[in-house]
């Protein structure tokens, strides 16, 4: 009877169980095993489904910690869950929250799109599995490629700026692509209750993707001029909900100095530190980006409340971007220092381009003038009056004019006669001078003998009288 049990329950695969089918998504291995188990001994079928049941219990308890207490999911029955923490926004602006978990990633649904061996290097570096799924409720994920575990990833609809911009400073062209999520741009804090993600940064380099498929499991990029950069901005222009890919523009700005190690070739970013930190900048058709390390930060033109140039020196001056949240009126400062001089004319023109207030001379900038009696005097008037055609200045164009005023000065202050003499013509001068000195003096004493004048009783009168001649 047990030898017809088993010859029966090898006829064929035990049907599919919706309960198991949903508690082990994230796991197609252990699933199969899970179904392999059934089919050999039948009778514990209704224990693998009990134990289908509490796993997704386990999930759905994850998902809803995640949801509800984004910076420390804690559970009733055991240990606080381990997080990945992120700072959303940097200084002023800290959020902590969780990927996705497998389960919300939807590690079984169909793949649009897949290329191995990709370089993240945000939020890992590591080399990963790039897989976008298909549907509406499609992802954006990385894969492990040793245990097929889904890392990290996003919802395509929660994507609000994509961007394909040059790696500066690389011997060999390539491409970091940015996908930035909503409440992911440094300047938005996600709100209460609601997970944050994670920026996400991938590198492909200029040439034919290697390992490029579709979801049919046809190779991409096969033909001739087609490059993995190209192929990845296709897929993701086909697949974006809300956002297309943005690119730089040499309209919009390109860096005076060209790209130091690929000869010829122009570039798109502009050096800067924020603080200890360095990091570029690109000036894009929706807004500024200063990367590529963690934590990202993406300016929107929407939320970009002025710029202003400060310290401004010979050789550099700094960027300072005044920006304010969405659904906030605070803001908040990003100062972005040690920029080269070279780039000042072309930052400039894309500001007056988009029309982004120059704030270099705002009231808090400016010198502050008291007048204690309250009375206005010429001198203040004409303060004023400079004060006002200082205003179509920018701060740059006044370090300027001031170094040229300094220069004019120093030339006014050029005394010849100070240098060393090699022909003796200053000290001629100085000579002749005297000489007319000494004969006006002679001149006046001989014109006052002559008139027969006594010039100490002249001047003395009667005092003169009293002085022994002994004292004179």
């Amino acid at each position: 009877m047990a030898f017809a049990t088993i010859n029966s329950s090898s006829s064929g695969p035990p049907p599919r169980n919706p309960v198991i089918d949903d508690a082990f998504a994230a796991e197609p291995t252990l699933q199969r095993r899970v179904y392999d188990a059934i089919g050999h001994t039948p009778q514990h079928a209704p224990l693998f489904e009990d134990i289908a049941r509490y796993t997704s219990s386990l999930l759905a308890r994850t998902a809803a910690n995640t949801r509800v207490q984004p910076r420390e999911a804690v559970s009733d029955d055991g240990p606080a869950a381990k997080k990945r923490k992120i700072q959303n926004g940097g200084e002023g602006h800290p959020a902590a929250a969780a990927q996705p978990s497998a389960g919300d990633l939807k590690a079984d649904a169909s793949l649009q799109f897949y290329m191995q061996d990709v370089s993240f290097a945000v939020p890992q570096r590591k080399k990963l599995t790039l897989e976008i799924t298909a549907g509406a409720g499609g992802f954006l994920r990385a894969r492990n490629q040793a245990s097929k575990e889904v890392e990290f990833g996003v919802q395509l609809d929660r994507i609000r700026h994509v961007l394909c911009l040059p790696v500066p400073e690389k011997n060999q062209r390539q491409f970091n692509f940015c996908i930035i999520p909503q409440y992911s741009d440094g300047i938005n804090a996600s709100p209460e209750g609601v997970a944050g993600l994670e920026s996400i940064v991938w590198t492909v380099a200029d040439g034919p993707p290697k390992a490029a498929f579709s979801g049919t499991g046809q190779q991409l990029g096969t033909g001739e001029g087609e490059t993995a950069e190209k192929v990845v901005q296709q897929v993701l222009n086909d697949n974006l909900v809300r956002t297309k890919v943005i690119r730089p523009d040499e309209r919009q700005f390109v860096s005076a100095m060209p790209e130091a190690h690929r000869k010829g070739e122009k570039a798109f970013h502009v050096k800067a530190f924020r603080g200890s930190k360095d990091g570029y900048l690109f000036l894009l058709s929706t807004g500024i980006l200063f990367g590529f390390k963690k934590p990202l930060i993406f300016f929107a033109f929407e939320n970009i409340e002025s710029i202003s140039y400060t310290s401004v020196l010979q050789r550099t001056f700094n960027l300072n971007i005044l920006a304010r949240p969405t659904a906030s009126d605070e803001t908040q400062e990003f100062e972005f220092s040690m920029i080269d001089q070279a780039n000042f004319s072309g930052i400039d023109a894309y500001v007056k381009k988009h029309g982004l207030q120059d704030a270099s001379l705002a009231e808090a900038r400016r010198a502050k003038r008291y007048n204690g009696n309250g009375a206005k005097t010429e001198e203040d008037a004409t303060a004023v009056a400079e004060g006002a055609a200082e205003e179509e200045e920018s701060e740059l164009q006044k370090a300027q004019r001031e170094l040229e005023d300094q220069e004019d000065e120093d030339e006014e202050d050029y005394d010849p006669g100070s240098d060393v003499d090699t022909d003796g013509s200053g000290s001629s001068s100085e000579e002749d001078d005297e000489d007319e000195d000494q004969d006006e003096d002679g001149d006046m004493e001989e014109e006052d003998e002559d008139n027969g004048r006594d010039l100490v009783a002249d001047e003395l009168g009667s005092e003169a009288e009293d002085v022994p001649a002994d004292e004179l």
